[in-house]
């Protein structure tokens, strides 16, 4: 019988001389690139997982990768191959009619591996070296981790407190088939959570194959704008209006927090665009917790009356004050 010869060394991109390490190394690669899991309904992928998975089983085993090499110069050129009068493949088994199967639909070996190693391959083994944790026949795999994006207003993110969360998941159906279905979880906000942080929900990912756990599922924290308050790292940041007056003599105020009003002290002589701060009022907690800073904004009148138009000019010109000399 002729068949189609495989050059094992060629499919894993290995030299001839490649150590265990180089081969296992070569495999993994190559293995996480072409698996099926990670490229559903890509027959060419699966082709290629399969041939991998093939030459890394000679390859990887001492004996059957002797035998593979003293097939002669043939190995080179991917030529049809017969092999040699008295070749003796009988003690890797008895050849049963189909070849052996892989779990999950990935197909059998090559005709030029039955040839060669005839006999059933033993699923039974442990192979550690599979990237994805089950070798030629995994009988269980674990499902992926999938991330989603969760925005919350400011206040949620800063007392915490229960949410629900509603997103698309793929999962199989009755007839086997992927299909998109809405997934509604209920999620603990921890207090003071920070713009970017990730809430992870163990076994809320995608199903496992063949019986396997499920993934986790993480939920990437997006905090809403808000029209009072903006985020710098853990503190946020409030714009103050102050009257003119407010600002040179002082004045109790005020404000607002995301705990509620305090009221605050300015002192004399606060200058626009300076920064008081209340500590303990931001995001985060202990330590780690932000503040919330007091952004002074200077506001002037649109309009004036005759009496206030006069008593500014009054003090135009009794003010010793020079803004562009005095700063």
């Amino acid at each position: 019988m002729s068949v189609s010869f495989k050059d094992y060394y060629q499919l894993l991109d290995v030299s001839k001389t490649a150590s265990q390490d180089e081969l296992s190394k070569a495999y993994k690669k190559m293995a996480r690139k072409y698996h099926p899991d990670l490229n559903p309904d890509n027959a060419e992928a699966e082709k290629k997982f399969k041939e991998i998975n093939e030459a890394y089983e000679v390859l990887k085993d001492p004996e059957k990768r002797r035998l593979y090499d003293s097939l002669g110069p043939n190995w080179q050129h991917g030529q049809n191959f017969q092999p040699p009068p008295g070749f003796d493949s009988s003690r890797f088994g008895s050849y049963t009619s189909g070849g052996p199967q892989f779990e999950g639909g990935f197909g059998g070996f090559s005709d030029f591996f039955e040839t060669i190693f005839g006999g059933q391959f033993r699923g039974e083994q442990d192979f550690q070296d599979d990237p994805f944790g089950g070798g030629f026949r995994p009988r269980q795999a674990r499902g992926r981790d999938v991330e989603v994006g969760m925005e919350l207003p400011l206040e949620d993110a800063f007392s915490g407190g229960s949410r629900t969360i509603s997103f698309q998941e793929q999962v199989v159906g009755p007839d086997g088939m992927p299909r998109m279905e809405t997934k509604s979880l209920q999620v603990n906000i921890p207090a003071g959570i920070k713009n970017g942080s990730r809430i992870r929900l163990a076994g809320q990912g995608s199903p496992g194959m063949r019986g396997g756990p499920s993934g986790d599922l993480y939920l990437k924290i997006k905090i809403a704008p808000h029209p009072k308050f903006k985020l710098e790292g853990n503190s946020l940041v409030y714009d103050l209006p102050l009257a003119p007056w407010e600002a040179v003599l002082g004045a109790k105020v005020r404000v607002p927090t995301l705990a509620g009003d305090v009221e605050m002290t300015i002192p004399a002589g606060t200058s626009s665009g300076q920064k008081l701060r209340l500590r303990g009022k931001g995001l985060g907690k202990g330590a780690d917790q932000g503040d919330q800073l007091i952004r002074v904004m200077i506001a002037v009148p649109k309009t004036l009356t005759e009496e206030e138009r006069a008593l500014w000019s009054q003090l135009a010109q009794a003010s010793t004050f020079h803004p562009r000399h005095d700063a």
